[in-house]
Order: C-alpha cells, then sequence, then structure tokens
C-alpha cells in the first residue's frame, strides 16, 4: 500500500532550495557523463560519493539521483544528433534517432525520447513504491543461511553482467571477496592479508577502490587511445514545444506503456539492464508497429527504446533497496554509496530509515522531471560537450578523482590505494574484464562471511552441519536453483547459438 504520509513528508525534506539544487547539479552533471562516450552514470557517482560527506543524508541522495537520472538519459542526445551512443542502453536509439535527425526532424526525434524517457521513468518509480515495501518485508523472513546464501547469489549474478566473460566475471567477483578480507576479522580479530602492513588493519577504503576502479581506471583505458581526429558535426534543430502534436504523443501512449512495462521487468532481474530492455523493447515495438520505415527513423523506435531504458531505473531499484543484490552496474555504485552512508538494505530502509528512503524515491522523481527541463533547452550545448577532446575530459575526471578520495578522510594513503587500484581496474579492462564485479564482491564479502560465520556458531562451528541446514530452508533451496541457472544459462545459449550458426 502506498504510504501518502511518508510521501509527502518525501517531498517536503527534498523540495528545499538546497534540495532542489543538488538535485538540478546532480541531473546536469549525469546528462553530460551520459552523453560522452566512454564515461557514464557509474562513473559519475563514483566520482561525487566523496561529495556527498558533506552534506545531509537526504540532501547526498538526492544529489546522487539526479546523477543516476541523468546518467541514464544523457546517452539519448549523443546518440540522435551525433550518431553516437553515449551510452550502451541508448545505442537503439541511433536506428531511429539519428536518421530522423538527418531529415531534419532532430527536434521531433529528441522531444519523443525525452518525453517518453519521463514516462517510462515515472511508471517505474510508481512500481518501485509498490514493490519495494513488499518485497522487503520478505526480506524479513532471512535468517543468516539466507543472508549468506544470497550474497553468493548475487556474485553469481556478474555473469549477466559480464556478458560473455562469465568465468572473468566470476574471477572479478572473488577478487572483490579478497580484497573484502584484508585486516582484523570480524569473529577473531585476526589480522588477514596484511602482510605485517599496520595499515592494511582497517582494510582498503569502499570509496579508494570505487573511485580508482570505475573513474580512474577509465581515464587510463581513454588516455591510451589515439585522439580520434574524424570531424563529426552536431545535427542542427528547431523545436516548436516538445517537438509532436497531443495526437502524436496519444497516439504513441500504448507503445510508451508496453516498453516501460518491459523495461520494469528488465529491471527487476539483477544483472541485466537498459540496453537488454532498449532491445527487447525495439523488437516488440517492430512487431506491433504499423510503420514502414521503423528502426530507419520512425519516432516509434526512439520512444520504445527511452521509455524502456528509462524504466530500468525505477525497476534495477526494487532488488537493489529490498535485498542488496544490484541490477547494474549504476546501482552497484549507488548500493556502495549507501553503504558509506551506513544504510543496509532490506525493511530496514522502509521502516526505521524511511526518512532516507522515501526523500530518496522523491528525489527520483524531481530528477526525472527536470531531465525534461534540463535535456530540451540544453540537448545541443551537452551534444557539444560530448565533441571536447579526450584528454582534457580525462584529465578533469583525474583532478576529481584525486580530490574527493582525500576529502573523505584527508589521508594520502586513500590516493595511493585509489591509484593502485586505478592501475588495477585499467589492466582488468584491458584483458576484457569487467570491475563491476570487484565491487560488487567487497560490498558482499562481509555480508557473506558475516552470514557464514553466524551459522557455523549456530553449529558448533560445523561445516558439514550448517551446509545441510541450508538444503532444509526453502529460501536458500530457491537461491541455490537461481546460482545454478545464472552460471548455466550463458553456457546453454551460447551452445544454442552455435547449432543455430550451423
Amino acid at each position: 500500500m502506498l504510504n501518502f504520509g511518508m510521501i509527502a513528508a518525501g517531498f517536503a525534506s527534498v523540495m528545499t532550495l538546497q534540495g532542489l539544487f543538488y538535485i538540478a547539479l546532480g541531473t546536469f552533471v549525469g546528462i553530460i557523463f551520459g552523453a560522452v562516450p566512454g564515461l557514464s552514470g557509474s562513473v559519475a557517482i563514483a566520482l561525487f560519493i566523496p561529495v556527498t560527506y558533506t552534506l545531509e543524508p537526504n540532501i547526498s541522495i538526492a544529489l546522487i539521483m539526479g546523477l543516476m537520472m541523468g546518467g541514464v538519459s544523457g546517452g539519448l542526445i549523443s546518440a540522435i544528433l551525433l550518431n553516437i551512443p553515449g551510452t550502451a542502453a541508448s545505442f537503439g536509439t541511433t536506428f531511429d534517432g539519428h536518421p530522423m535527425a538527418m531529415r531534419g526532424e532532430a527536434g521531433k526525434a529528441l522531444g519523443t525520447g525525452i518525453v517518453f524517457s519521463f514516462i517510462g521513468g515515472l511508471l517505474s518509480m510508481f512500481c518501485l513504491i509498490l514493490i519495494a515495501p513488499t518485497m522487503a518485508k520478505f526480506a524479513l523472513k532471512f535468517g543468516t543461511w539466507e543472508y549468506f546464501t544470497i550474497a553468493v547469489f548475487a556474485l553469481t549474478m556478474v555473469a549477466s553482467l559480464s556478458g560473455k566473460n562469465m568465468v572473468k566475471g566470476l574471477i572479478s567477483g572473488c577478487f572483490g571477496f579478497v580484497i573484502a578480507m584484508v585486516g582484523i576479522a570480524p569473529v577473531d580479530f585476526t589480522p588477514r592479508f596484511t602482510f605485517g602492513v599496520t595499515e592494511l588493519q582497517g582494510g582498503f577504503a569502499l570509496i579508494s577502490v570505487l573511485t580508482g576502479s570505475f573513474a580512474l581506471g577509465e581515464v587510463m583505458k581513454n588516455a591510451k587511445k589515439s585522439r580520434d581526429t574524424t570531424k563529426v558535426e552536431v545535427s542542427s534543430y528547431k523545436i516548436k514545444g516538445f517537438g509532436f502534436s497531443m495526437k502524436e504523443f496519444i497516439t504513441q501512449l500504448p507503445n510508451c506503456i508496453r516498453s516501460a512495462i518491459i523495461g520494469i521487468v528488465v529491471g527487476i532481474i539483477p544483472g541485466t539492464g537498459g540496453d537488454v530492455a532498449s532491445y527487447v523493447s525495439h523488437n516488440t515495438g517492430r512487431m506491433f508497429s504499423k510503420e514502414e520505415d521503423f528502426g530507419h527513423g520512425a519516432r516509434e523506435g526512439v520512444a520504445c527504446c527511452e521509455a524502456a531504458n528509462n524504466a530500468v531505473t525505477g525497476g534495477t531499484l526494487i532488488p537493489t533497496l529490498t535485498l542488496g543484490v544490484p541490477g547494474n552496474a549504476t546501482t552497484a555504485v549507488l548500493l556502495s554509496g549507501l553503504t558509506i552512508h551506513g544504510l543496509t538494505p532490506g525493511y530496514g530502509l522502509f521502516t526505521t530509515e524511511k526518512q532516507i528512503t522515501y526523500p530518496f524515491i522523491c528525489a527520483l522523481f524531481i530528477a526525472n522531471l527536470m531531465m525534461v527541463l534540463i535535456g530540451m533547452f540544453g540537448a545541443k550545448h551537452f551534444a557539444k560537450v560530448t565533441l571536447t577532446p579526450k584528454n582534457i575530459l580525462s584529465a578533469f575526471v583525474l583532478s576529481l578523482s584525486i580530490m574527493g578520495t582525500y576529502a573523505v578522510r584527508g589521508n594520502l594513503r586513500d590516493v595511493v590505494v585509489m591509484l593502485v587500484f586505478g592501475v588495477i581496474g585499467y589492466i582488468l579492462k584491458l584483458y576484457k574484464y569487467n570491475v563491476v564485479p570487484i565491487v560488487l564482491g567487497l560490498i558482499l564479502g562481509p555480508i557473506a562471511e558475516a552470514g557464514l560465520s553466524q551459522a557455523l556458531l549456530l553449529n558448533s562451528n560445523s561445516l558439514s552441519a550448517t551446509l545441510g541446514t541450508l538444503f532444509v530452508r526453502p529460501i536458500c533451496v530457491v537461491l541455490m536453483i537461481l546460482m545454478v541457472i545464472s552460471v548455466c544459462a550463458p553456457f546453454i545459449m551460447e551452445a544454442r547459438k552455435g547449432k543455430q550458426s550451423k
């Protein structure tokens, strides 16, 4: 049931001058990061998490929500005006968006993409408010065994996050688990993997690993690439209103609602993302479309792709907030931000921490609205930003990474750790390893260890008894079945593709 009182209190909490300023700032910066190929909303969040240390919890979450929403939506601008998808989720938008721009209908394509992005995001937020509290109540049934199992299950979901490189994803996740174990053990207080170095007894700061792996690793990757000398022109356009009539808007509503539902469902499934939702909705839209140019310059194609990839936002937050299982790279970074601020996913977010959770959701709604305003009036300028030389952008990101990491605790060792993990992140990306599982492993490691340690204590430190208990608890059994499916599914799909190709 909707808690209208908490929703009203949430809006009152963030609709202050300070709250609106940070939401607008986050949305603005997020659009830029989303529009620039090579950057993303997850990189933006990783860079700005240190900034949130100086802010109140409600305001810091509002800033992160703006970054998240802007990062998702920014990709459509460069996809339409430059034929360069800013994010993987906006790749489908290039099929119809850029051909429209080439016909002189760039304004119409932008208006369609931005407005239906808003509607898709709005519908996903309603689902988030309706579904998340119920799922959080279900999480109350979780004991130590369930928390251990779901942490391991979340680790297996890196198979989807890592695409075809499932084994590499699992290796990265296990590496994150090992990193999480560095320092003093929580049960017997013995030092682990410290090698006699006193500074390692407290473990690695999450913000240092996060910023180094995501932001600095991406900077080093871009620095390796030679500067592209190809001249790309921003498509000119004029736009009246939103670029389309009310009749055109009404005719596209069924397409939008269908695509938003696809996006929400895809978002709820951990390991998927806006790119999957965009492709599925585009293919589905083609089946229902009567336009001959669908896929080659039809506004329906733009509407379904953008409604779907923005609807993923609310959908992917459902498992993230309730179970602590991030749905994609952006929510993985978001989860780390919540962890840094002492917030634990689960029923507590909707009971004891509801004064933060509901402003969190309300800030997402306001950011969605600001995305429309900022995107419509600044699209052409954002597109020009994408043409900024990569060396300038990289220097900017590097500066923010160093300053942000140092500002958290005023400790140069954190900066050194960030630089080290930046190199590690770069090397891993160079060899096609995904860095997202490392962050997941770092977050989920303590949860899995705490669950296993408590389960062992309850079973007199008997490993066999503990494992035997897992197979008699229904939730654990279901989660283990899902683990097997998540690990085997990529191999089965690859084998089927091989047979079809023959």
